[in-house]
């Protein structure tokens, strides 16, 4: 007995010891800060130094974009409007971004321990309350403590900008509403009758481009139930506004379009409909949860999936905006306009990318509408980096993914930080890079596990996800891919609305239409001088090269995969093409 005790308290003991180092490990070891500056890993000189250039292709700070606005408030000598309050004919500060600086420049500095390029600032400035209104593009700099501002407008476009080129306000948008609902007043019968209207039950598309002519702004107003999901629940109505005047009193309606039928304003259909020549589809009012558009589960879930392990922590780091992955070392940021991009890609220490980067997403529609019929999209215009948002652990990256802030100043008074919005990880790629079974002689494997590091940002605007993937495999390879989710555009089902895509719901058409997604590829094999632009339609992909005389070598491999309809792979590393 007095043994047994003897052996009792120091199993107690280790018991104790190791249940603490459990619940230790699993405090520590779990999700990574939303944040992250770095990751604590021990760099050589060389890495240092790359780490610190990588920051030539740093986004702005906020405290870059609040000095650069500052400094255009008290220099620029004109009243300059917050955009949140702007009118059309007002000036007012639009978005202010990094301007990179030539290649030739950050090239000799990088390369050849040239002088730092100075940081600059790239503003949008619209001047509305002017004589001649127009656009105007400045740099800003040397940031972060700026002194002077260039006018770079005439030397980039060879011209002034017109106004009526601008991007949308928030604003101006804003306006198009509260025009349009002293608009239905106009129609009282007809909007209480058909769409028992109370002012809060629509919610809006606009279509785009604003006209056919140089000059134009006539928007197309799409209505939808204001329900959850509403891009899935149209009601047939569309009213063509006029918003060429920069005073908004000269505003006005110049087509009214309803379930088939045209009209020449609100007052028309009012009379007609009253005289009983509008013909009236019974749309049913929608519940507030969208109903069939809800994003609730349909089914229980079965439990949790599998999840992504790192059993020694993560192989890459982060420091600044510098990855190291391996053989890998990438700069990365997003541009407010254009979205994701990374510099100065790197495989074994030899830049083999200098710039890869989204440069547009666009979208043509086909329907027998008269607002969709004509809708090209073209995202940057909306902000394929500044409607990027907070990712969901688990579901949009892995749990164990570095998880980034981004900051922009586009459409405001102050820097917008959109937490958690960017995501680096590495995920296994679920094929081999290579593998071979032979029961030819004795039998024998062999074979490589693939992984990859992925930079990942998700693009949301009003019903579409872009999903942008930059990936970086072991071997050598670099892949681009993108995913399209979200809500369909769909359009009022009636006439003849099945030759324009598929019917969804009794009054709804999933109508057919187009992306296509642009990629800038400046590669540098072997030289300075191939360059290639990638389109990514839905259904097929384009590639287009430019290659100077000897500027691919045979050590350097080099080939393009089309992998899927929306991925691009290429390699261009020593010696590895070989063994794709």
């Amino acid at each position: 007995m007095k043994m047994k005790m003897n052996w009792t308290y120091p199993l107690l003991a280790i018991c104790t010891t190791i249940i603490f180092i459990i619940v230790w490990a699993f405090q520590t070891g779990g999700r990574k800060s939303m944040v992250c500056k770095s990751l604590p890993q021990d760099l050589g000189l060389e890495e240092k130094t790359q780490d610190m250039h990588s920051l030539i292709f740093d986004d702005l700070s906020p405290a870059e974009m609040i000095q650069v606005n500052r400094y255009l408030q008290q220099n620029l000598a004109v009243l300059l409007v917050d955009p949140s309050e702007a009118k059309p004919s007002d000036n007012c500060i639009y978005s202010i971004t990094l301007q990179l600086p030539p290649k030739a420049e950050v090239l000799e500095f990088l390369d050849h321990q040239g002088r730092r390029p100075a940081r600059e600032a790239l503003v949008v400035v619209y001047f509305g309350n002017q004589n001649d209104p127009n656009i105007t593009e400045f740099l800003v700099g040397p940031l972060p403590n700026p002194t002077y501002h260039r006018d770079i407008t005439v030397e980039k476009y060879g011209g002034k900008l017109p106004y009526f080129r601008r991007f949308m306000l928030n604003n101006e948008i804003k306006e198009w509403n509260t025009f349009l609902k002293k608009e239905y007043q106009k129609a009282p019968n007809f909007m209480h009758k058909v769409f028992d209207y109370n002012r809060n039950n629509f919610m809006y598309f606009h279509a785009m481009p604003p006209g056919f002519e140089s000059g134009d702004r006539l928007i197309w107003i799409f209505h939808f139930q204001n329900v959850s999901g509403f891009p899935l629940h149209p009601v047939g109505f569309e009213v063509l506004l006029d918003v060429s005047s920069l005073n908004i009193s000269d505003w006005r309606v110049k087509k009214v379009f309803y379930n088939g039928q045209y009209f020449e304003d609100m007052e028309d259909i009012e009379r007609q409909f009253n005289e009983g020549y509008v013909k009236v589809a019974k749309v049913e009012k929608s519940p507030p949860d969208g109903g069939y558009s809800s994003l609730k589960q349909r089914v229980p879930p079965k439990g949790p999936g599998p999840l992504h392990y790192e059993p020694r922590g993560p192989r890459y780091s982060i420091t600044n905006n510098q990855v190291n992955f391996m053989s890998w070392s990438f700069s990365f940021g997003t541009d407010v306009l254009y979205g994701p991009r990374v510099f100065d890609i790197r495989f074994q220490g030899e830049r083999i990318v200098y710039e890869l980067s989204l440069q547009d997403a666009l979208a043509v529609y086909g329907s027998n509408s008269p607002g969709l019929m004509r809708n090209r999209y073209m995202d940057l215009s909306y902000g394929l980096g500044s409607n990027i948002h907070t990712l969901t652990p688990g579901v949009d990256c892995p749990y164990l993914a570095t998880y980034l802030d981004r900051h922009y100043f586009v459409d405001t008074s102050s820097p917008v930080t959109r937490e958690a919005s960017i995501c680096i990880s590495e995920q296994n790629a679920e094929v081999p890079i290579r593998r071979h079974y032979n029961m030819a002689q004795s039998p024998f494997y062999g074979g490589l596990v693939d992984s990859a590091v992925v930079f990942r940002s998700i693009t949301s605007y009003v019903n579409y996800d872009y999903i942008w993937d930059f990936i970086f495999h072991q071997n050598g390879a670099v892949s681009v891919r993108s995913y399209a989710s979200g809500y369909i555009q769909s359009s009022f089902f009636f006439g003849n609305a099945s030759e324009f895509g598929n019917r969804v719901q009794e009054w709804v058409l999933g109508t057919i239409h187009t992306h296509s997604f642009q990629f800038k590829v400046d590669m540098d094999v072997g030289g300075k001088l191939l360059s290639i632009t990638a389109v990514f339609p839905k259904c097929s992909i384009f590639i287009s090269l430019l290659v100077a005389p000897d500027t691919v070598h045979w050590q350097n491999y080099f080939s393009l995969f089309l992998h899927s309809e929306h991925s691009m792979k290429f390699m261009a590393s020593p010696y590895y093409g070989i063994i794709y």
